[in-house]
């Protein structure tokens, strides 16, 4: 096997989190550019099938017409394809995870059916596959591969959404201990009005929350009446009631109180992979908002040349390009630590639950991006349109509704910011992660003399300005968890503080991400001119800037003052003054070479 690990200076292999301390080289990085033949094939495939089984019948999947979604469902199942991320004893294909993340990243643009693929293929199968025991595999894995089953995923109650381990769901043991008696509620249940298979959450004696299998037609299992919701309309979305369901104690799923173990660890993969279909959907988007400004003819042009549009495409592709790299780069850690906890003797389906637990901050950083850039993209697209994106005859106007869930499902981003912060300081706290020494390492910097040296290289100012941002997230964080460890302030319940510090490690993971993959096209046969992927670098790099300084700025004055503050702040000035470029030459540079192609071309 080839492997592709990322690097920090000294040739170790980064894990969860240390981005923010050590620095990443292009050593073997992986990058979009680097798919090979066979998965740009795959891609390609599906693209295909979009074109000819989705597209055609959206208006019917909107409408939830004769089980149309189900019926998708089976035709990927017949391409083999709800079971490429699944063991071959199962009937699946057992592919890599770099291919995977092509192949869920084409189902981006699918739009309610793609919710319908990720709720089968993610947290209704893979709760099974890491958890389930062997009779359990045996019993529901082949049918969901093959497309005879359909799964769903019941976590989220009417009063426990976030906070899911408040579930009020009960599960009781009759007294012959052979059956568990199910009484409760769930709500916003994707593929429920279909699903034959249901992974449920329950609170055993009250009090120990526990997975479950429950399987369709059991009695006392009713379904509400399909949501109306604003978007992903053609999504079967029910709330699904149990009342005295007995299923037999072989339903447990995992162990007895060590369901959030089950939900976690899932919903980390849930991320990752909303990351990446928000992206496909965000390069779907940005086609057709390209498309209709080369189309759309104002004042006896197209409108693709007026500076306003021009800025809307440039920075619309700026963004999804660095997203992009971020997704790819995670992809290859996590396929790279399979492989290294493989080679330990740990078992495959073991070592997958692992990586992606192990890069759990950076799978919520790709969520929130992937999320919130691909909000950015649709309303940018459809503003291209003008009335016509209001109108329901455009797709994009349902690509405007449907992108709006992603920033709720999943855990919110919102929950997700919070839980960065949170996982890097029980990280550092366990001693797998040192941020105590950079960040007193800044600390003391802080009192010294500012070097005025010149960086070198290429990419020396953006190698310097990557150092820099790290060190304002080092500053603020560690002079706010000493405050928290004197006593003079609750991180808990300063949650716009903690939001700063995520958003700042979410623009310096995608701005290394972004650097990364720019280097390394440096001396390839490149279809697209340096200088536009240089442009993208310094447009975000000025931007990133700007916005760092924001965040940092914001958080400092929330919890220090006196000396402390003003310490802080100047050097919060030393450590963001990245010199901005020309951003609306550069802009226009990568904006101009997507309209020439019509399409994102990067």
């Amino acid at each position: 096997m080839t492997k592709n690990p990322e690097y920090d200076i000294k040739g170790e292999v980064l894990s969860g989190g240390a981005f923010l301390i050590k620095e990443s080289t292009t050593k073997d990085t992986f990058t979009p550019e680097d798919l090979n033949e066979e998965q740009l094939m795959t891609r390609q495939m599906i693209e295909e099938f979009l074109k000819n089984e989705v597209y055609p019948h959206n208006e019917k999947i909107e409408k939830q017409e004769d089980n149309i979604a189900a019926k998708i469902l089976k035709k990927v199942a017949d391409l083999g394809l709800l079971g490429t991320h699944m063991p071959e004893e199962y009937g699946g294909m057992g592919m890599d995870t770099n291919t995977n993340s092509v192949i869920v990243e084409a189902f981006g643009p699918s739009g309610s059916f793609g919710t319908t693929y990720a709720a089968h293929t993610g947290i209704g199968m893979l709760p099974i596959l890491y958890f389930g025991t062997d009779a359990q595999k045996q019993k529901y894995l082949p049918g969901l591969i093959s497309g005879e089953l359909a799964a769903s995923y019941c976590l989220t109650e009417p009063s426990s959404g976030s906070d899911a381990l408040a579930a009020k769901t009960r599960a009781d043991l009759t007294e012959d201990g052979e059956h568990y008696i199910l009484n409760g509620q769930k709500m916003w249940i994707s593929n429920a009005g279909f699903a034959d298979v249901f992974v449920v959450f329950a609170q055993v004696d009250g009090n120990k929350f526990t997975g479950f299998i429950v399987e369709r037609g059991a009695e006392g299992f009713t379904l509400g009446a399909e949501e109306q919701k604003l978007g992903i309309k053609g999504s079967s979305t029910r709330q699904v009631f149990f009342e005295n369901v007995k299923v037999s104690k072989d339903s447990v799923l995992g162990e007895i109180g060590k369901g959030h173990l089950i939900a976690f660890n899932v919903l980390n993969i849930g991320r990752f992979k909303l990351g990446l279909m928000a992206v496909g959907g965000s390069k779907y988007s940005f086609n057709l908002g390209v498309n209709y400004a080369n189309e759309r003819v104002q004042f006896k042009q197209p409108i693709s040349n007026f500076g306003a549009i021009k800025y809307k495409i440039g920075e619309s592709a700026i963004q999804i390009f660095a997203v992009d790299a971020a997704n790819y780069r995670v992809s290859n850690l996590i396929s790279d630590m399979i492989a290294d906890l493989k080679e330990e003797g740990m078992g495959e389906t073991e070592a997958k639950l692992k990586a992606a637990e192990e890069y759990a901050i950076e799978c919520s950083i790709l969520k929130i991006a992937g999320s919130e850039i691909g909000t950015y993209v649709v309303d940018e697209a459809l503003q291209i349109h003008g009335g016509m994106g209001f109108s329901e005859e455009s797709r994009i106007a349902q690509g405007y509704r449907d992108i709006r869930i992603s920033r709720i499902y999943e855990g919110t981003n919102e929950i997700n910011r919070m839980l960065m912060v949170d996982m890097l300081l029980k990280r550092a706290m366990k001693g797998k992660l040192d941020i105590v020494g950079p960040a007193w390492a800044v600390q003391k910097e802080l009192t010294s003399m500012p070097s005025f040296d010149q960086p070198e290289g290429t990419y020396g100012k953006e190698r310097k300005a990557l150092k820099d941002f790290k060190k304002v997230v080092l500053m603020v964080a560690g002079a706010a968890a000493k405050m928290q460890m004197d006593g003079e302030l609750n991180l808990k319940e300063e949650q716009e503080i903690l939001m700063n510090v995520a958003d700042m490690m979410t623009d310096i993971f995608l701005a290394e991400s972004a650097l990364l993959r720019v280097e390394k096209l440096v001396g390839k046969d490149n279809k697209i001119d340096q200088e536009v992927y240089d442009a993208i670098l310094r447009v975000f790099f000025t931007d990133a800037n700007a916005r760092v300084h924001k965040n940092a700025t914001d958080a400092l004055v929330s919890f220090a003052e006196g000396d402390l503050l003003k310490t802080m702040l100047l050097g919060l000035k030393r450590f963001t003054n990245y010199i901005p470029t020309n951003v609306k030459k550069d802009r226009r540079l990568v904006a101009d070479a997507c309209i020439k192609a019509n399409e994102y071309i990067f």
